[in-house]
This record gives C-alpha cells, sequence and structure tokens, in this order.
C-alpha cells in the first residue's frame, strides 16, 4: 500500500451547509456527517465561487474563477484545454478516478448541433447513440483516467449508472428513455416508485467502495489514489425512494424565518422584476408557497439522510481495507439551494446565504484536530491548491495558475486566517436576459452588485442580522463605500492573468 497520502473526496449537488445535524439543524438526521465533523473539521464560512453546478464544480477543480476557466453558466463546456489538478495528481503517479456526477460539459441537447457534449443525458440513453456514447467518453476525462458518471437527478439518471441498473433490473434502460423529458427537471419534488438498492446514490456507494477494494488488492499497483464520489442528490426534482421518502413528517418542518419576505422582494430592484420575467424560468429561482416549501424541505431531508447512510458505508469501508489513517477525507457539495428562505426556492442570482454558503468537512490524518470547527472564510476555489499541498504535488506538474489559497493553515489551528474574504461571480444568459452579479462576503458583511444597477445593490450584517433581512445599501453610506471598493479591487484580481507580450510595442 503507497505511503503517500489518498484523498477520499465526497461531493453532493444543491446541500445547504445548514440542512446537517452537526450544523445545528434539530430535524435532518445526518450521523455519518455528523461523525466525520467530530473526527476532523468543520466550516461555517464556506462559500462557493458560483452558485451553479457546472461553473462552481469546474472551480473546485481547477482552482479559478469561471471567468478564468470559461465554464462561466450552466450549458458552457469547461474548455478540454483547461488543466484541472486532477491532471497534476495523475502526473504525478497518483490513481484518479471518479463515480457519480461530474457536469464539466452540458446535459441536455445544444442549440448548435455542432457543439458536442461527452454529458449529453440523452445522447447515452437513447438506443441509437448509447453504444457511441460509452465508445468514445474520453480518457482521461479532465484528468480523470476512469469515471463511472450519473447523468442527471433524481431517480431519473443515465450515464455508466444506467449500465449498472439495467444488470440489476432489466428493461430499466426503456423504462427510463418513456421518463426522459426537459419538462421532467423543471418538478420540484415527487414520489419516486424506485428500490433504495437500485437509486442512483447507492449506485455511488456500491461503485466507490468497489473501487477501494480493488484498490486494496493490488489492482492498481502501488499508486495512491485520488477518488471522488459524486452524489447527484438532494438536488430536485427530489425523490428519496423507500422508507426515506416518509423518514420526515410534514408537521416536523418549519417555515424559514424569512420565508414571509418575499412582499420585500417585490420591491427589491433587482429580484422583484426578475421573478416575474417570463424569460426567467425554469429550474431557476422563483416564488414558492407555504406548502411547496415544507414538502419540499421534507423531502429533500429524506434525501440527504440516504446519502448520509452510503456516506457511512463508504467511511466504513475505508476503515475496514485499513485507508483511514493515510486518506484525506472532503466533504462538500456545489452550491445550496434558498429553500423558502424569503419566500423563494432553487438556486439563481441572489444574494442569500442559504445559496452560497456550502458545507465543508475536512479529515486529515496528523493535521486536523477532531472536532474542530472554524468560521474562517473558505471558497471553493481554495481545494485546488490545499489538496496539491496536502499530498506534495509539485508545483512544476500544474502548469496552471491557481487563484485559490491553501487552507492547510486552519486545518491545523481553527482560528488562523488565511483570505479576508470570499469572492462569488454569477453570470447568465436567458436569450436576450442577460444577469451579471458579484457577492463578496467578509466576516462581518456581505456585498452584492448587479450589472446595470448603479444605485441598487445589498449589504448585510453577518453578525447582527443573520437573517438578512436588513439592506444596509442606502443605509451606511461609509461602509458602502469600504465594500464597494474592496469588492472593485476583488474582481479585478479575480481576473485571468495578463497575457505575456509578444514585442515591446
Amino acid at each position: 500500500m503507497s505511503q503517500k497520502m489518498n484523498v477520499l473526496f465526497i461531493m453532493t449537488d444543491q446541500h445547504r451547509a445548514d440542512h446537517m445535524s452537526c450544523a445545528g439543524n434539530p430535524v435532518v438526521k445526518t450521523p455519518n456527517l455528523d461523525r466525520l465533523a467530530k473526527e476532523g473539521i468543520r466550516f461555517t464560512n464556506a462559500f462557493c465561487a458560483n452558485p451553479m453546478c457546472m461553473p462552481n464544480r469546474a472551480s473546485i477543480f481547477t482552482g479559478v474563477y469561471p471567468n478564468v476557466h470559461g465554464c462561466r453558466s450552466n450549458g458552457i463546456n469547461l474548455p478540454d484545454t483547461v488543466e484541472t489538478f486532477i491532471e497534476a495528481m495523475r502526473k504525478s503517479g497518483y490513481i484518479t478516478h471518479n463515480v457519480g456526477k461530474m457536469h464539466f460539459q452540458f446535459y441536455i441537447p445544444p442549440f448548435k448541433r455542432k457543439t458536442k457534449s461527452a454529458e449529453m443525458i440523452g445522447y447515452w440513453m437513447h438506443e441509437e447513440t448509447s453504444k457511441e456514447a460509452h465508445d468514445t467518453f474520453p480518457k482521461p476525462y479532465y484528468g480523470f483516467e476512469e469515471c463511472e458518471i450519473t447523468l442527471g437527478h433524481g431517480d431519473l439518471c443515465g450515464g455508466h449508472y444506467l449500465d449498472w441498473l439495467e444488470e440489476l433490473r432489466p428493461g430499466a434502460t426503456g423504462w427510463m428513455r418513456k421518463r426522459l423529458t426537459l419538462k421532467f427537471f423543471d418538478q420540484v419534488y415527487y414520489k419516486s416508485n424506485m428500490a433504495v438498492e437500485h437509486y442512483p446514490t447507492i449506485y455511488c456507494q456500491e461503485r466507490t467502495t468497489n473501487f477501494l477494494e480493488k484498490h486494496s488488492k493490488g489492482e492498481f499497483g502501488d499508486k495512491p489514489f485520488f477518488l471522488c464520489c459524486s452524489i447527484p442528490d438532494p438536488h430536485h426534482p427530489v425523490c428519496p425512494p423507500g422508507e426515506y421518502k416518509d423518514m420526515y413528517k410534514l408537521d416536523e418542518i418549519s417555515l424559514p424565518s424569512t420565508f414571509y419576505d418575499i412582499k420585500n422582494i417585490y420591491n427589491h430592484k433587482f429580484l422583484g422584476p426578475l421573478i416575474k420575467n417570463p424569460l426567467f424560468r425554469g429550474a431557476m429561482l422563483r416564488e414558492s408557497d407555504e406548502n411547496e416549501v415544507k414538502e419540499f424541505t421534507r423531502l429533500t431531508y429524506g434525501s440527504i439522510s440516504l446519502f448520509d447512510h452510503a456516506i457511512g458505508e463508504i467511511l466504513a469501508s475505508l476503515e475496514k481495507l485499513g485507508y483511514a489513517e493515510n486518506t484525506i477525507v472532503i466533504y462538500t457539495s456545489d452550491h445550496g439551494d434558498l429553500m423558502g428562505d424569503h419566500g423563494m426556492i432553487y438556486k439563481g442570482p441572489s444574494p442569500f446565504s442559504g445559496l452560497l454558503n456550502v458545507p465543508l468537512i475536512m479529515r486529515v490524518p496528523g493535521v486536523t484536530k477532531p472536532g474542530s470547527v472554524t468560521n474562517s472564510l473558505a471558497s471553493s476555489i481554495d481545494f485546488a491548491k490545499t489538496i496539491l499541498n496536502l499530498t506534495k504535488i509539485p508545483n512544476r506538474l500544474h502548469s496552471s495558475f491557481i487563484q485559490g489559497v491553501d487552507l492547510t493553515p486552519i486545518l491545523k489551528d481553527p482560528k488562523a486566517k488565511v483570505r479576508d474574504c470570499a469572492f462569488v461571480e454569477e453570470d447568465e444568459e436567458f436569450g436576450p436576459l442577460t444577469i451579471r452579479l458579484r457577492h463578496l462576503i467578509t466576516e462581518t458583511h456581505k456585498i452584492t452588485v448587479y450589472a446595470g444597477l448603479e444605485d441598487a445593490g445589498d449589504i448585510y450584517d453577518r453578525i447582527n442580522d443573520p437573517d438578512e433581512l436588513n439592506n444596509l445599501w442606502d443605509k451606511d453610506r461609509d461602509l458602502k463605500e469600504r465594500l464597494v471598493t474592496k469588492i472593485l479591487h476583488e474582481n479585478l484580481k479575480a481576473q485571468t492573468k495578463i497575457p505575456k507580450r509578444q514585442a515591446s510595442s
């Protein structure tokens, strides 16, 4: 067995930072994430670099902001010329393996036929193209030597998952094809008839533990591993299977304290017109009602408890096979969900923490102190530099620059500070409707600015107004000047590096 540190990187999709027992949630049960937190360190102030799936996943694996790696919103492929830190690990001798959701390339049919994606759901699922999708899937894929992918959400997933499901349940492929429509993914939730043992979360669990077993038997020689287990839940449509669909009762669910703030959202100079705009629709933030939010939350908790169970099985396998003492374990999510905050659900351009704040737990043998909690700021772009440092990967093996910082000082001392703010980009385009906003979060305040709205923005006092109900934009001029100046400088720092001169003039 290799003496180098292995890495188990566990990621979920659209999981709020406060939807864990260890984060103080009194209803949802997450005993395995709680245990991981007790054995490592939990970050309370970790933020995504972009609150959408594709751009933030690209930022996680490149260590740079979306404007630099090029995947600036969902529906834009991460260029295959962009180097991930996974590629540097592969070059240094690591086995790099992914199980589950990747989403480096778009899922649904493109606007122009010549645009290609290796992750298009229909391409994998339809009978006439399925074999081609399998045969032409790139290797390595953004640094991953092998990938066992899921494509989609809930119990409607394609990719290699469908091959596994077909073996367990012959005829499943035909059943999936009949259900595949774009409108399917616009649903908030529904009740699944799928057995727990056939659900995509269990696929991710089984294929992850299968990799660990094969590695323990020496099938990859003496190479250390970077293993990514990327579970596609609890992203909507939410449909936990079996006993998980009724694990939580409606009378256990409370509405968020800010739910009735929707009245003020109507008057918000950016959000008010946006949520009423017919161009802005689909699986993006929108107004909700009491019943929908409660049912959405109830089923989301069931989905969370299912993947928490799967994580427990993976951690048990890690221990059983003797890997616990030389494996870095990281848990995070790509972004959160408004889940009724301020009367809205889903994700999209908004200034609120339920969407931007992500869960982050790390257990690093010999480095983290059990049961640590840190309020120090962290960003999704920090994983690259942190993991490369912890695994001692030489800088020469990673040719691209990294904008994230190394979190190791915080892992050693929870009171340490490595950044004075977190910066979040968001760019969206819906036909003629273009949306651009930037967020900056310090330990005490948050500011959001919107392109085209010079006279409006959001500033919240994170200490005295954690519910983000009192917008200080027009109430504290000195504070606004300081934060506007700060976000201007951070926006400049976040841009791609200046090209080298080709001549003096």
